[in-house]
């Protein structure tokens, strides 16, 4: 019989379907990161077997890896429900006890950039991670008296690009904390494949392995690049993503077989002939080429410094020969720029980061 609020099994519209469609719900179907994903089938087996919540989980790394996607699919594992927020949205303890009094026992609470926490939030998490427990004040003045609200037990996975930056007495707080790694070109062929059926694209290897080539070790760019060739399939070929339709619609949106795109080429090719490839501070290389500095660190540099194109030094970044070489450039250039405009890069003082 036909349902009633349409057809039965009617076809997709690709654009529709939402980022969060192609999170995998479970831990087989999440590709790449598999010290993490054994790590966690153990706990959530063992969780399980007792009756009880997780123990609390950090997850840290670059961004794009699937910190949220592993936090979702922990809360599925589990059987329980899921809040999500992040550090930012948490202005005031208040909107923190408000939220850690409405989860029921077992939830996830899962705070994104965590370590953007403020310190008078940190407070009331401490205890609540600890002891299960909550204290607010009711009254003011001198009849104001504390109060501490037993909380039902929950799991906090928090997840964040700066763990260094996360207070040491909330990092002890958590039972396990795992740093997500690039994927390599296989885990994000399975990725891609993955998506690609979830999308109803049809590709060929070619075009999974041209994709996984250039999406960075990031899950996330697959993802993105994968929309990307599946318009132009549509547009300019015969809507199948082949080898050569996947090079040509990657190379119209000027990203190269490494993955570098414009930015990173313009970042690179900045430190090169504008400071004789460093050493360079962060702050006067995000004021050269009109970007953040977070950007650069958080986005950028991560997978230039994997490829060995960049490197850090006390002081500064510095573009190595590899670098040079990938934008076509003489590294000997350096030495002769050196000599001639007495050049020793743009410096902030000492590197912090």
């Amino acid at each position: 019989m036909a349902d009633r609020e349409g057809p039965l099994n009617p076809a997709p519209n690709e654009d529709d379907v939402p980022e969060s469609t192609l999170r995998p719900r479970q831990l087989d179907e999440y590709f790449g990161q598999e010290r993490i994903k054994e790590s966690l089938r153990i706990a959530i087996e063992a969780a399980r077997g007792r009756g009880d919540s997780l123990d609390h989980l950090l997850f840290h790394g670059p961004p794009g890896l699937g910190k949220t996607t592993l936090a979702m699919i922990v809360a599925s594992e589990m059987g329980v429900s899921i809040r999500i927020t992040s550090g930012p949205a948490i202005e005031r303890a208040g909107d923190l006890a408000s939220l850690l009094t409405s989860l029921q026992a077992g939830d996830v609470l899962f705070i994104d950039e965590i370590h953007r926490l403020p310190m008078a939030v940190k407070e009331v998490l401490y205890p609540a991670m600890e002891d299960f427990s909550v204290d607010i004040i009711l009254g003011k003045g001198p009849k104001a008296r504390d109060v501490r609200l037993k909380l039902n037990r929950f799991t906090l996975v928090g997840a964040t690009t700066r763990y260094a930056r996360i207070s040491q007495p909330l990092r002890d707080r958590f039972g396990t904390a795992f740093r997500l790694e690039f994927y390599d070109e296989e885990a994000l062929s399975q990725i891609a494949r993955r998506s690609a059926a979830v999308l109803g694209c049809s590709i060929d290897e070619g075009g999974v392995k041209q994709i996984a080539r250039r999406s960075r070790g990031t899950a996330r760019i697959a993802n993105r690049l994968l929309r990307r060739v599946r318009d132009y399939a549509e547009v300019k070929a015969d809507g199948t993503a082949t080898s050569a339709v996947a090079d040509a619609a990657l190379a119209q949106l000027d990203i190269d077989p490494l993955g570098l795109d414009q930015m990173d080429r313009e970042l690179m090719t900045a430190m090169a002939q504008r400071f004789d490839g460093g050493p360079v501070g962060l702050e006067t290389l995000a004021a050269a080429i009109s970007e953040e500095s977070d950007t650069i660190m958080d986005v950028y540099e991560p997978y230039l410094l994997k490829l060995g194109f960049l490197t850090r030094t006390p002081r500064g970044r510095v573009l190595t020969p590899a670098g040079y070489a990938h934008l076509g450039l003489d590294p000997e250039m350096r030495v002769a720029q050196a000599a001639l405009f007495g050049l020793d890069g743009g410096l902030d003082g000492p590197e912090v980061e």
